[in-house]
């Protein structure tokens, strides 16, 4: 593979962009790597081997692609946008251990992606996220439970602090507590702006989520769980009760509880009635979620 033209730098980057007319999408939070260093640490970090199957959610124009390949044993790419297809069909061209799926990764069965390549053992994960989709993609594979070993991520600096933040500072919230439920949280690299094309107005972090054997905490209803901190959460200056009476997470669980219910548990918790969510630790959300099962 010694002729392989890696991505890696501005020169070839550019060359390839302007070869196929491509238009940087803000819709997709398009930002290209172009230092080599960055893209070799985070597959480093992401532990590939010659045995690992890999998902890379939103590959681009294959720029860590190429690497990926040139370690793992087989690479699966998701790619949103139709335009980026025919330069990926140029940049691995090189590659026979590369497939490239041309959808929203919200819209692709993981699951069934990792028991045909990888005969449903644990896969790992590699991307680099827009910030307005990182949420959703992580609370995804998680909750799917989808077999995973591990997540490496590549997000807006201040999305992978969230990530390990506790109780009571303003950035905790649903995406801290499903980290801290599924998997061990570790910030393995800072990313400043000049190393992107087009620069993007934020610096960026490589979070690397290594799936726990066990949960943490034991409940009796994981999606319920959820549910309730998500309510927590979508109204996060209301008072717990408040967030979680006729919230319309609740609603549809078969476990919709009044205001009462709500201050009745958090009781006999020990916990005040006007408490928010975000003073609550992942231990007292699974107790409360429990308490409030066992009411209906």
């Amino acid at each position: 593979m010694e002729n392989i033209k890696h991505l890696y730098n501005p020169t070839n980057t550019l060359e390839i962009i302007k070869k196929y007319g491509f238009g940087f999408q803000k819709r997709f939070g398009q930002n290209f790597l172009i230092d080599g260093n960055v893209v070799e640490k985070i597959v480093r970090e992401a532990g590939i081997t010659k045995d690992d199957f890999v998902l890379e959610i939103g590959p681009g124009i294959g720029t860590m692609t190429q690497i990926l390949c040139e370690n793992a044993r087989e690479v699966a790419a998701v790619e949103i946008d139709k335009n980026l297809i025919p330069i990926l069909a140029e940049t691995l061209a090189p590659y026979d251990n590369v497939s490239v799926i041309n959808e929203d990764i919200l819209k692709v069965d993981v699951r069934k992606l990792a028991e045909e390549k990888n005969d449903g053992r644990p896969i790992k994960v590699v991307a680099n996220l827009p910030y307005y989709i990182t949420t959703p993609i992580i609370m995804g594979l998680f909750e799917s439970h989808v077999p995973l070993e591990s997540i490496t991520i590549m997000v807006q600096k201040e999305v992978a602090q969230r990530m390990q933040v506790g109780p009571g500072t303003k950035d905790y919230g649903a995406l801290s507590l499903a980290v801290q439920f599924y998997a061990d949280a570790q910030i393995v690299l800072k990313v400043p702006a000049s190393c992107f094309m087009p620069r993007p107005n934020v610096d960026s972090a490589v979070i690397k989520l290594v799936r726990h054997e066990d949960a943490p905490v034991k409940v009796k209803d994981e999606q319920f769980m959820f549910r309730v901190i998500r309510a927590a959460f979508n109204q996060r200056r209301k008072t717990l009760a408040n967030s979680l009476a006729n919230s319309s997470e609740l609603n549809g669980s078969g476990h919709a509880c009044t205001r009462e219910d709500v201050t009745t548990a958090l009781e006999a918790m020990g916990l005040p009635a006007g408490i928010r969510g975000e003073a609550l630790t992942l231990a007292q959300f699974g107790e409360l979620a429990d308490r409030l099962i066992e009411m209906h």
